[in-house]
């Protein structure tokens, strides 16, 4: 599947403060538009196409679904740099797949800028000059999670996550701030849509909560699961088993529970208000994180082809770390290792009239930075 955009906007959003832009950049985005996980990847295309058709940006995007198969990625991204030209690569969801891809264009002197997935090898020591994070590093989300129970007497827990990078990362973040037991911690494989097994065990479990990230159909199918197993166990997570996307497949069994977010639709500022507002009349249906991240992902881009041509990349590079762009989640600056630093807010699962959405209800942890920037020697 393959997609060729070239924007060449007419109204300008004001998300950069350059004079002009520089010509002819050329973006490659791999992302998963088909198979269980293609609602996150189409969620951050269509957020990343809006911000660019709002922009007056000169840009060219080629689009491309890598299935959720890490050989169909690495396949793409040699396309995109040998046959494409791109100068900057963008979309990957799934950190396995980033993990595939990322280093071996980055070694290539090609710009990557992450619309969301953030392993840990590549925020410490596999760091990379020409490697950005838009979005969070895996851990995030979890360890504020793990403050926020401890904070709030949470005794007991039981993990549950995917046995890939980024449900091993969520786990050991969650475990980094939680001072509380963990009573099981389990792996399942990526890409399950039966969890009886392990509702069993966290019915049998003496944990108080279970704490589990399952994006995708993954999170629909458990959740569903969970709601008509009888379980009584409080259940909490990091926005990706949340999210809107996914709240619409599950609907009321979600609410009243807690996940962390670095966005939500209602953050108060101009440029939220205005994505939400634009988002929703272009597509016809409410952002999610995803959307949200692929806006702020072109924004980022477009501000710093205002700044510089990409054929300077020192210069191009340095405009990128400036992160001068109005960012959907408000305060946003990059660490030394590329990567976020942000508010993680608290979020609960509501009803809204007839739709079911998140609501922040606090924050969870103000100006987090990542663990990993220690290892980071650029």
């Amino acid at each position: 599947m393959k997609f060729r955009h070239l924007m060449m906007a007419a109204c300008a959003a004001a998300m950069t403060t350059g004079a002009g832009y520089a010509e002819g950049l050329k973006v490659g985005m791999i992302t998963t538009l088909s198979g269980g996980g293609a609602g996150l990847g189409i969620d951050v295309r269509d957020g990343f196409m809006l911000a660019v058709k709002q922009s007056g940006a000169d840009m060219e995007v080629v689009i491309e679904d890598d299935q959720r198969k890490p050989d169909i990625a690495v396949q793409l991204a040699d396309k995109m740099v040998q046959q494409e030209k791109v100068d900057v690569l963008t979309g990957i969801i799934w950190s396995n797949l980033a993990m595939a891809v990322v280093p071996a264009v980055t070694a290539q002197g090609k710009f990557y800028l992450s619309p969301n997935a953030g392993p840990s090898a590549l925020a410490g020591k596999g760091c990379h000059k020409n490697y950005f994070n838009v979005s969070w590093q895996n851990d995030a989300f979890s360890e504020a999670a793990g403050a926020w129970a401890s904070e709030n007497g949470i005794g007991k827990v039981f993990l549950m996550a995917p046995n890939y990078p980024a449900g091993k990362d969520m786990m050991a973040g969650f475990k980094r701030y939680f001072k509380g037991e963990v009573s099981d911690e389990v792996y399942t494989k990526l890409g399950q849509s039966d969890y009886a097994a392990e509702i069993a065990q966290i019915k049998a479990s003496d944990a108080d909560m279970a704490y589990y990230f399952l994006p995708g159909g993954m999170g629909i199918s458990f959740m569903k699961q969970y709601a008509g197993s009888g379980a009584d166990k409080a259940v909490m997570g990091p926005a990706f088993s949340f999210d809107q996307g996914i709240l619409g497949a599950i609907g009321e069994a979600a609410l009243g529970v807690k996940n962390t977010s670095h966005w939500g639709k209602d953050i108060d500022n101009a440029a939220n208000k205005a994505f939400v507002e634009s988002f929703q009349a272009e597509y016809g249906r409410l952002p999610s994180l995803y959307a949200s991240q692929g806006f702020d992902t072109a924004a980022l881009l477009i501000s710093a082809m205002g700044k510089a041509d990409v054929k300077d990349a020192d210069a191009f590079r340095a405009a990128l770390e400036a992160a001068d762009f109005a960012s959907t989640r408000g305060d946003f600056s990059f660490g030394p290792n590329h990567h976020p630093v942000q508010t993680i807010y608290m979020r609960e699962v509501v009803k809204e009239g007839d739709v079911v959405t998140n609501k922040i209800i606090g924050t969870a942890s103000a100006g987090h930075t990542d663990t990993y920037a220690g290892d980071c020697k650029m």
